[in-house]
């Protein structure tokens, strides 16, 4: 009788986490393939050629840098305040005495048990938590990547001649920019986790459909459609990379910092 209450959970809350792991390794695989033809690869791609810019010009965008990333830092921060409170809600049902924290057998698919109520709300607040983690570590390094870019600028370099630092370069500037722009990206995707998880309160059923159904979505967000040609872009990330810099430096040897 133990297996027929908990044998929609014992199989459908594993396929609804298999399901988006599955597809971010997909992910991970083909952005590293063939970054330009992702939504993630192009944007970063976009995003070291724009801090090449922003420090090539700074004393006339220092103001559009600090605006810019001042957008992305209120981001960051509307989530992990959003996580927060849920967690503040998910703990504050776990000590209460009312019966929302014990779904009715009747109204909710699926096991019922003590252990699995607890693993429920656990699930959540690991998430959650893990979401706050990266939005703020993201913040953390957004803040930094403000200092940086203004630093390194022609005037800056200049005047701090005698100071100057032999690893502070600007490949090390985009090199923060970019691990808080995917900081936060981790921290969006386990917010969106976070939502088959409040549904796993009411059964599995409704967890394991949005799971599955948030895979064609993430899909459409992330990745490129092909042109008539069928190509959109290719290479690694490293020559991507490399190439942003080689025409940068091209551009304006003097930001070089040795």
């Amino acid at each position: 009788m133990a297996w027929s209450d908990s044998y929609l959970d014992a199989v459908l809350i594993p396929l609804g986490v298999l399901v988006p792991v599955a597809y971010h390794l997909w992910l991970w695989r083909a952005v590293r393939r063939r970054p330009l033809r992702s939504t993630l690869g192009i944007n970063a791609a976009a995003r070291r050629l724009w801090v090449f810019a922003m420090m090539k010009d700074n004393e006339k965008k220092a103001v559009l840098v600090v605006q810019s990333l001042r957008n992305v830092i209120m981001g960051s921060t509307l989530v992990a305040t959003t996580s927060v409170l849920l967690c503040t809600g998910v703990a504050a049902v776990l000590s209460s005495t009312y019966a929302v924290k014990k779904p009715l057998s009747e109204a909710v698919f699926g096991a019922h048990g003590e252990r699995v109520v607890a693993l429920k709300y656990a699930a959540l607040l690991a998430t959650f938590l893990l979401a706050f983690l990266c939005h703020s570590l993201a913040i953390c390094a957004l803040n930094q990547a403000t200092f940086l870019v203004n630093a390194l600028s022609p005037a800056a370099v200049s005047a701090a001649a005698p100071l100057r630092l032999p690893g502070v370069t600007r490949d090390y500037v985009a090199d923060v920019l970019e691990r808080g722009f995917l900081l936060n990206l981790a921290g969006n995707r386990l917010f969106f986790a976070g939502a088959p998880l409040l549904l796993w309160i009411l059964g599995p059923v409704l967890p394991c459909i949005c799971s599955i159904a948030m895979v064609p979505v993430l899909y459409n967000m992330d990745m490129v459609m092909s042109d008539e040609k069928g190509i959109v872009g290719g290479g690694d990330v490293g020559a991507a990379n490399a190439k942003v810099e080689v025409m940068d430096v091209g551009a304006d040897e003097s930001m070089q910092v040795v």
